[in-house]
């Protein structure tokens, strides 16, 4: 909702000062040299990145004006899947905990949290390295090591929408250019004709740079750190789930652990300690039901 808002704030500065100082609207109004340029950058857009970086970048898209980050109660679901998962390492058999992670599916456990659930590559991420837990044998920093570089890649995956609408935004101004020059070329083919239509012609030439930058800057650019912004949000519940089980391999006891994984979350966003262990609690009653 900000992006739209802040959108409207934006183009109702630079139309209506535009207006106010005695513009004419019709002249700015040039859909074809608007549709040069989305059209071109559209084009390279799809030219430079994969079908499935595209079809990320559609979603990504949606995720930033939608504003759609983590809320309060996905990091208290990661938390509560993560602190019934130390708990059964610690009380029960090995073959038992690994029917959880083996087939998250049935798992009484993460059916609890539909919301960790239905993010696929949250669950495997979380399933993976409990199950390394489970094998005993790794060390501490090994798996810290392991986990950095898993994210890393993550991270880079996720972010390719915005590098790539990050590219597409600094090639607008130029393609903005492109049209101004076509429609020059259009204006000199009517030196012959009267100076009001030279004029008009000359005046929607150089909307084209006009809408390039405006474009750019005005919309792609915020649009794609937008993304970069929703996208590393998302990214902060696999950094919960490393911080956790560090903290649980090193020793820590399972309510001391999500301490670990609490701290990582944003002020602004982070449960409070006395939310976490009410969460804990009522999330160890169900599985003990």
């Amino acid at each position: 909702m900000s992006f739209i808002i802040g959108l409207v704030i934006a183009m109702s500065c630079i139309v209506g000062g535009y207006a106010s100082e005695g513009g004419h609207l019709s002249v700015i109004w040039q859909p074809m040299e608007y549709l040069m340029i989305a059209g071109a950058a559209v084009g390279t857009f799809i030219v430079a990145n994969s079908l499935s970086t595209i079809k990320d970048t559609g979603r990504a898209v949606m995720e930033g004006i939608m504003g759609k980050a983590p809320t309060q109660r996905d990091y208290l679901d990661v938390l509560g899947v993560l602190y019934a998962l130390m708990r059964e390492l610690r009380g029960k058999a090995r073959n038992e905990v690994e029917s959880h992670v083996d087939n998250p599916d049935e798992s009484e456990i993460f059916r609890a949290f539909p919301n960790v659930l239905k993010d696929k590559e949250l669950t495997h991420f979380i399933c993976d390295y409990v199950r390394l837990l489970i094998v005993g044998n790794a060390r501490t920093h090994e798996i810290e090591a392991l986990m950095d570089e898993e994210i890393e890649t993550i991270t880079h995956d996720r972010l390719k929408p915005y590098y790539s609408l990050t590219t597409v935004s600094d090639a607008m101004p130029a393609l903005g250019i492109v049209a101004a020059v076509l429609g020059v070329i259009k204006a000199m083919g009517a030196l012959n004709q009267s100076p009001e239509l030279l004029g008009g012609l000359i005046g929607s030439a150089l909307v084209g740079t006009f809408g390039g930058i405006l474009l750019s800057y005005g919309f792609t650019s915020p649009l794609a750190h937008k993304i970069k912004v929703t996208r590393e949000k998302r990214l902060r519940v696999y950094f919960i789930v490393k911080q956790t089980l560090l903290a649980f391999m090193n020793g820590a006891m399972p309510q001391i652990a999500l301490e670990h994984g609490r701290k990582t979350i944003s002020s602004h966003d982070r449960p409070t300690i006395d939310m976490v262990e009410n969460e804990t609690i009522s999330g160890g009653a169900r599985q003990a039901a």
